[in-house]
């Protein structure tokens, strides 16, 4: 079998790809929302969280200097 064959095989078979009907569907993504009060509620925790978070940090470090 020659390279000829062998593109000339490739092709014949391309071809009879492009004669099935293949359904693709595309849809567009939708945008990620969120509702106002559970944004809210994640920034109010995160920050309650930092505001912990340095004050155990603090109360510790204060502790080890006594």
């Amino acid at each position: 079998m020659t390279a000829e064959d062998v593109l000339y095989d490739a092709q014949v078979y391309a071809d009879d790809d492009l004669n099935e009907a293949d359904i693709v569907e595309w849809y567009e993504a939708r945008h990620v929302t969120v509702p106002a009060a559970v944004a809210t509620g994640a920034i109010v925790a995160a920050f309650a969280l930092g505001v912990l978070t340095a004050v155990g940090a603090l109360a510790l470090m204060g502790r080890l200097d006594d």
